[in-house]
């Protein structure tokens, strides 16, 4: 690479080489640092490249000596517009030019151009609704989470079912509610249809918010709940009725009502990319009075849908010919989405999740954040986004997400598969820090603070079968992810695992998600085995128990629910969280290894790992989930974690902690 002896530093994660830490907000200053050493360095200088506002700038750096090199400082302001910045740095060396730069936190020097560095320009005034960040999450999959009682009109699920049957409609009723979900074709079909109803419904929720509460819910995030001909209700017939066997807009008011008064808040899911064909808009079967587009190209709703030859070819998500796509900019049909909004808001729905957000134009999700918005200032817009939310890229370029003027937050996907691989040693504690610390650098904080830390949903395998060694997604059949169980010492592994996944989720800065029934001990790999009821009678008592007191001290410490945080690979196979909040602190660690250690913390430790608050270790602590107390001596403490297993520690300045 060079034979000169040259050394260079920068840490995008660390004040001292870039202040402010993380995102901008628009016009907000910024001072970046590179250090440089070595008996060369006096003949150096360096460059500062920069990309925004779609052109290069080259800002040349304040050389000040430090006793043993030089420190080069770059100003910098960011750009009026919310965007993405991007920059590396240029040493110049006796006519040569070496290059210093990563995708973030600590780089390195190279003969060639490195990976930029990004810093997120968003918008100043972007917040977040501090009820969602606060909050403990809980989703349900409604059609399997619990049978509720007869309605007001004295109707059961399976009575309301003849509503679909009188459309002639197909449907394959659970009696028994323990029962496998059908994933084999109806005899004489050629495709397996989700057509299956355990009669999960409205009433069997209200019936179980006392339960939520227990386990320390403040809101429910519920798969759609719009008419829909199947159960996973993904192919809406109607975005304002809710799907009979659901129960009616009397049970939605009342589960609305009842759940506020326990200070629970509703999340409803959007699914506006598409319809389903069976639907009054579309209306392929006719079944619907209405004429709908597939029936003539003077429905009302023919230019919601794209024809490439009417009526039979049309587009349609991921080439599902029963989901047509829609046109989401054309005026009628975001003037109808915008009624939708309005209807089920002014109800008392607080939020909204965006199916499938990274297909939806970011027109269209500035638009519904503007009708949502106006209802509602704290009413929460949250997207379905896989990916890093804030560099994902399409047709158009990279997507606006995190700019301030399209979504709150997103699922956060990416915090899943990092905790996961880690805990099943697909990767390390180093490589978990990478993604954490990683969005945490690169999300503006309004929207880092709103992500939904989930580590199950309806549609990724459950997190026991992951933990317990299942196969991945891709490897087994239908037939055999059917057949497939945990033995004993793969279940009483993965839930010893799920513990300290568990730790985790409800120790970080963003509001943790269950989905339904894994507080329980439920198991399951892809749909729709992930989906399968809520075994109520056959719960993992002392698994819900252990979710209960994380819900407990998450309420309690307002460290662990407000503060700050930052993060500590202590070793390959232990992994710590330190969150400060005025004077009150907590530190959670976890140890994935088989065996034991000693663990000795230092507080500067956790300052060296970058985008740390001001840590400070506070004199003593309790354990919270053994009441053991830790004391510290010089800013650092002493503890000994055993095989598998996790530590949290809070200290209880005001009664921050109460067991």
């Amino acid at each position: 690479m060079c034979d000169m002896e040259l050394f260079a530093y920068h840490n995008s994660r660390i004040s001292d080489y870039r202040l402010p830490q993380g995102a901008l907000r628009c016009s907000e200053r910024a001072v970046l640092s590179l250090c440089l050493w070595g008996s060369d360095a006096h003949l150096a200088g360096a460059v500062l490249r920069l990309w925004a506002d779609e052109s290069e700038r080259l800002i040349p750096g304040v050389r000040e000596a430090q006793d043993d090199g030089f420190r080069f400082r770059f100003e910098l302001a960011a750009p009026e517009k919310p965007q993405l910045i991007w920059y590396y740095f240029i040493i110049e060396l006796e006519g040569k030019k070496l290059y210093y730069g990563a995708r973030s936190g600590v780089g390195r020097i190279s003969d060639s151009i490195p990976e930029d560095y990004q810093i997120t320009c968003f918008d100043a005034d972007f917040s977040t609704p501090e009820w969602f960040r606060n909050a403990i999450v809980y989703q349900i999959f409604p059609d399997r989470f619990r049978r509720g009682g007869a309605d007001s009109e004295g109707r059961t699920a399976f009575d309301r079912a003849d509503f679909h049957r009188s459309m002639g409609r197909r449907l394959r009723i659970h009696g028994d509610w323990s029962s496998e979900p059908e994933y084999l074709p109806e005899p004489g079909a050629r495709h397996y249809l989700p057509n299956d109803y355990f009669g999960g419904d409205l009433r069997g929720i209200i019936e179980k918010l006392p339960y939520l509460a227990g386990l320390g819910v403040s809101a429910i995030y519920l798969n759609p709940i719009f008419e829909a001909a199947s159960n996973h209700r993904y192919n809406t017939s109607d975005y304002l009725s809710i799907d009979p066997i659901l129960g009616t807009e009397y049970d939605y008011r009342e589960l609305v009502n009842i759940a506020d008064s326990l200070g629970i808040s509703i999340i409803l899911d959007g699914v506006f990319s598409h319809t389903g064909d069976d639907s009054r808009y579309f209306n392929k079967y006719g079944r619907y009075e209405e004429i709908g587009a597939y029936e003539s190209r003077s429905s009302p709703y023919y230019k919601w849908y794209d024809f490439r030859h009417f009526p039979d070819d049309y587009r349609c998500w991921w080439d599902f010919t029963t989901l047509p796509e829609v046109n989401e900019l054309e005026e009628s049909y975001v003037e109808f989405i915008r009624s939708v909004i309005r209807k089920w808001t002014q109800l008392g729905a607080r939020g909204w999740r965006l199916d499938v957000a990274d297909e939806l134009p970011d027109e269209f999700i500035r638009l519904l954040r503007s009708e949502l918005k106006g209802l509602k200032r704290d009413a929460l817009l949250l997207g379905e986004v896989w990916e890093d939310a804030s560099n994902k890229t399409w047709q158009h370029g990279i997507r606006e997400y995190v700019n301030g003027f399209e979504l709150d937050s997103v699922m956060n996907y990416p915090f899943r598969d990092a905790v996961c691989d880690f805990l099943i040693g697909r990767c390390d504690a180093f490589a978990l820090n990478e993604v954490l610390a990683g969005q945490q650098e690169r999300y503006p904080q309004p929207f880092y603070r709103a992500c939904m830390n989930v580590l199950s949903t309806h549609d990724t395998q459950r997190l026991l079968s992951v933990l317990g060694g299942a196969p991945g997604k891709d490897e087994l059949s239908r037939d055999a992810q059917a057949k497939f169980l945990l033995d004993e010492a793969q279940l009483g592994r993965g839930k010893r695992l799920q513990r300290l996944a568990a730790v985790l989720q409800y120790s970080m800065p963003q509001p943790p998600c269950i989905y339904y029934a894994d507080e329980a001990g439920m198991t399951g790999l892809m749909d729709p085995f992930n989906r399968r009821s809520y075994p109520w009678g056959h719960e993992d008592e002392s698994l819900i128990e252990f979710y209960t007191k994380l819900g407990k001290l998450r309420r309690q410490c307002t460290a662990l629910c407000r503060g700050e945080a930052c993060f500590l690979p202590v070793n390959e196979n232990v992994f710590a969280v330190y969150r400060k909040f005025e004077e009150r602190s907590s530190i959670s660690i976890i140890n994935r290894a088989e065996v034991g250690y000693d663990i000795l913390l230092r507080a500067g430790a956790f300052r060296e790992g970058g985008l740390a608050p001001n840590v400070k270790f506070a004199e003593n602590y309790a354990s919270a989930l053994d009441g053991e107390r830790i004391c510290v001596h010089d800013d650092m403490l002493r503890l000994r974690l055993e095989p598998i297993s996790a530590a949290v520690l809070v200290n209880d300045i005001g009664g921050d902690y109460e067991e």
